[in-house]
């Protein structure tokens, strides 16, 4: 009996040291191989909240309205745009109305100095046009050359509802085709607490590979939140542009993407994200009356019909811009933006 118990004494004293062993291997062996100069595909190992919330303290909200006078047109007048003239306008200022067009998306801070400060944001985000123009519908069902209706843009505000002495900020500098603009003020008075600016290297997207992991701040639906995602067709353009999986909604544009190299906290700033992968389809729906009104499904609709067009969010396909395009957009207007008190030299430094 002493003999049988002597035995599994023994067992389990093995299987104890076998445990420890692998253990102690596992933890000695295994994260000693993120130090190799890559960017981590590997959930961090250790944690970085304290990192990520002073990362978060440099990201904003940014809230855009452009206002528009619009002019109506009759049918009769067959108004095309050959035709339209400051003269004209006037004529039409009794029956034109005001409407606004509003945006919002996310902008982080990534120069303060001398009560200057900047935030990199999408140009998208901010670039509304000058003048909307709306024609009237042949009978083939297509737009003819008259104008049905003629809107101008007045003004536009573009404001960070955090900053001091009303939030409202300029436009630096906007690039369409890249889609990367600089928004930025310069405070009357100096904030008695300095903001917090973005201070992590600039990384290259380009070495970014399948898998690699990213953590990514923006403002979805108004609320400020971290998540993170795996990249997906790294270096797509051959640019450094590639795809993230992580679950957005409107309002994110802008936000930063940051990638590891070799474990936390060093994280680079490896692109900001473009936009939302989504798709639009056209529905028929009933005449709406003064707010939404609820029909009967069991009676048949004898009321007008119209068109509405519905944009569903493909979860999960977001698309980001490169460092690389970021760092050549601020080379490219360095002097402009240096003219105005915005030396962003240290912006976008290589680690």
């Amino acid at each position: 009996m002493s003999l049988r118990r002597s035995a599994v004494s023994v067992s389990a004293l093995v299987l104890t040291l076998l445990f420890s062993a692998c253990s102690s291997s596992v933890y000695h062996d295994v994260y000693p191989t993120l130090i190799d100069g890559r960017y981590d595909s590997e959930f961090p190992y250790k944690g970085c909240s304290k990192q990520l919330e002073e990362i978060s303290e440099t990201v904003q909200m940014l809230n855009c309205i452009a206002y528009y006078r619009t002019y109506p047109f009759s049918p009769e007048e067959k108004m095309t745009r050959a035709g339209v003239t400051a003269a004209v306008l006037r004529a039409k200022e009794a029956s034109s109305v005001y409407v606004n067009s509003t945006s919002a998306g996310t902008a982080t801070v990534v120069y303060y100095n001398d009560r200057n400060i900047a935030l990199l944001t999408c140009a998208h985000i901010i670039d509304f046009e000058d003048t909307l123009i709306s024609y009237y519908i042949g009978d083939d069902r297509r737009p003819t050359q008259f104008i049905k209706s003629l809107a101008v843009k007045e003004k536009q505000t573009n404001y960070v509802a955090v900053l001091p002495e009303g939030g409202e900020v300029e436009i630096l500098a906007l690039d369409r085709a890249t889609d990367i603009a600089l928004v930025g003020k310069r405070f009357v008075v100096q904030p008695p607490n300095a903001p917090r600016v973005f201070t992590y290297p600039a990384g290259h997207a380009r070495d970014l590979e399948w898998g690699t992991f990213v953590y990514l701040f923006g403002y979805p639906s108004g609320y400020k939140m971290v998540t993170k995602g795996i990249i997906s067709s790294p270096n797509k353009d051959k640019r450094g542009a590639f795809m993230v999986d992580a679950m957005f909604s409107r309002g994110f544009s802008g936000g930063i993407a940051l990638a590891i190299r070799d474990g936390v906290p060093n994280f680079e700033l490896v692109g900001i994200i473009k936009l939302v992968s989504a798709h639009s389809s056209y529905f028929l729906t009933p005449m709406k009356e003064n707010g939404d009104v609820v029909y009967d499904p069991s009676m048949p609709y004898t009321g007008e019909m119209y068109v509405e067009r519905k944009t569903e969010v493909e979860s999960g396909i977001t698309l980001a811009i490169p460092v690389e395009a970021i760092r050549d957009f601020v080379r490219t207007h360095s002097d402009a933006i240096g003219a105005r008190g915005y030396v962003l030299t240290g912006f976008l430094k290589p680690d």
